[in-house]
């Protein structure tokens, strides 16, 4: 186990050499799953925990290749695994031999055809429809191998990140008598420490809900031996806390996908450099604020334009994060291929942001707070996560910069779980929503900005259109995109979708994250991705030196 030497004072027990063992490792983040469904909701928490303990079929590395977790050949159309047939494609893949849930029963294709159907069905809630409305079917052609047969030929053909393996022999029977209710019938929310629910290396053995889970390791995983004998996830939402967590040992180290935001990460570095190794990695993460479109002040784009006009973002990112995390123009971050830099920028232009909300209606009023012509203020409302002290530092110079404009912004600050499992899910949020979307390489945004995606309670809150953006010129450039195998002519759709993007602002970008891992000097083999398939795909490759 992990020990400190005893210390009668605080500060003594800050600045005390820490005594490493090789038997666990206990890893700080900064939100609390909302659901442990591997399908269900998007909260990077849950696939941060999920990834010690379940495996995808494919996942983008940490070298942006595609490549095979649970199966054991990739299908390519020149390996002959994967074949046009009309406008689409079949993709046969084959389950690795020792692919086996946490209670013994094999990962079967019998898994695959039951998450299929779990996730093409109107009503059973899952976050991402898109990839299981695209199967039209399966072919099973034994326990490991099954063939997809996909209703469009796309780019990324092979890319099955979304399918999302259920144990069907634990959670069919959860499933079958009433889709809609599945959401709440989920043996990982009312069962999570069932062994048979899990396919890592790990498995997820205790959860003390909004503080920690616990994971030890799966006795039937079949690959490489992992290193620890059990890991505790920390759930501490405030980033503050957190930091002192990490320096008091209370945890040994803090998550780069969920942790401490760059600025503090570094001014932590600078301090206690040689107790721990800082890593940071320009990241596929967009920091931004969602809209909610059906608000009638943010349905005129005059004022949404206005709203970005008015922000001086470029001394934000400055000033806060050391001109180390890029302003954002559109919603595809730089170091992926198909960003592009030729499209519509919102410089800092007051005179301009004023000149659009006098045009849109939005005239000075009594107090200096702009009021329409019914007499209605021009007051917004945004939430986002507790805690997180970036955020909270965004939040306010956004508060300030409006309010010299005339706009009365109210921050709201709610827990990661709430906000994510009901507020942005739901479309609760009455105006502003300010959260990051962790995507993987060019990631196509069909769940959050094709018009098919937007959550509703007759879908089950499924998609992730929480805007509720509706463009028929989007939703063609984004059908475009996926069925354009050219990589120079899918390059030029891409720049069309990102500057459709900049002029219309479902949202409002502000800037692009690098993550930030915090870990301590003996650990070795973690290997930052930068994109949204975790760290701990690869847990087995960690260690303690």
């Amino acid at each position: 186990m992990r020990r400190l030497l005893a210390a009668s004072l605080l500060t003594t027990m800050l600045a005390a050499p820490t005594v490493w063992a090789k038997d666990e490792l206990v890893i700080g983040i900064t939100q609390f799953p909302a659901t442990f469904n591997p399908s269900i909701e998007s909260m990077l928490a849950k696939t941060y925990v999920l990834a010690f303990a379940q495996r995808p079929v494919t996942a983008y590395d940490a070298s942006w290749r595609l490549s095979c977790l649970l199966c054991e050949t990739l299908p390519t159309l020149e390996n002959g695994l994967a074949k046009v047939e009309g406008k689409g494609i079949a993709v046969t893949y084959t389950l690795k031999a020792d692919a086996k849930w946490g209670d013994g029963q094999p990962v079967t294709s019998d898994d695959v055809v039951f998450s299929w159907t779990v996730g093409r069905h109107p009503q059973s809630g899952v976050a991402s429809a898109e990839l299981f409305r695209r199967i039209a079917s399966i072919d099973v052609k034994d326990a490991r191998t099954f063939t997809l047969h996909i209703d469009k030929l796309t780019f990324d053909y092979n890319a099955i990140n979304d399918l999302r393996l259920l144990p069907a022999h634990l959670e069919r029977s959860r499933f079958q008598p009433a889709p809609a209710e599945y959401r709440n019938r989920t043996a990982y929310d009312q069962d999570t420490t069932n062994p048979g629910l899990y396919n890592g290396p790990y498995r997820i053995a205790q959860v003390v809900q909004g503080s920690h889970v616990a994971l030890e390791p799966n006795a039937h995983w079949g690959g490489t031996k992992p290193a620890f004998k059990r890991i505790v996830i920390k759930a501490i939402e405030n980033t503050a806390s957190l930091e002192a967590n990490l320096l008091s040992g209370g945890v040994d180290m803090i998550a780069g996908e969920l942790g401490l935001p760059l600025d503090q990460s570094l001014a932590l570095e600078k301090r206690h450099g040689a107790r721990f190794a800082v890593i940071t990695k320009p990241s596929l993460t967009y920091e931004h604020l969602d809209l909610n479109l059906g608000s009638a002040v943010l349905g005129d784009i005059r004022t949404r334009r206005a709203l970005l006009l008015a922000l001086d973002r470029e001394s934000m990112t400055r000033q806060l994060f050391d001109g180390r995390q890029p302003v954002a123009h559109s919603m595809v971050p730089p170091p992926d291929w198909v960003h592009a830099d030729d499209i519509t920028r919102y410089p800092h232009d007051p005179a301009k942001a004023a000149a659009l909300l006098d045009e849109a209606g939005w005239k000075p009023g009594a107090g200096g707070i702009r009021v329409n012509a019914g007499g209605d203020k021009l007051a917004l409302e945004l939430v986002t996560t507790v805690g997180n002290r970036s955020r909270e530092l965004v939040a306010q110079v956004l508060q300030a910069q409006w309010r010299k404009l005339g706009i009365d912004l109210r921050i709201k600050t709610e827990p990661p779980r709430v906000l994510f499992g009901e507020t942005v899910t739901k479309r609760k949020f009455s105006h502003m929503a300010m959260f990051a979307w962790y995507s993987a390489p060019e990631n196509v945004p069909h769940s959050s900005l094709h018009s098919d995606a937007i959550p509703k309670a007759d879908n089950s809150w499924s998609g992730q259109n929480y805007t509720g953006y509706a463009n028929p010129a989007m939703d063609r450039l984004i059908g475009s995109i996926e069925t354009e195998l050219d990589r120079p002519r899918r390059k030029a759709l891409w720049r069309e979708l990102q500057a459709l993007y900049a002029e219309e602002l479902p949202a409002l970008p502000l800037y692009f994250r690098a993550d930030a891992f915090v870990l301590p000097k003996g650990l070795k083999g973690l290997e930052p991705t930068g994109h949204q398939d975790p760290s701990p795909y690869w847990v087995e490759s960690w260690r303690w030196e």
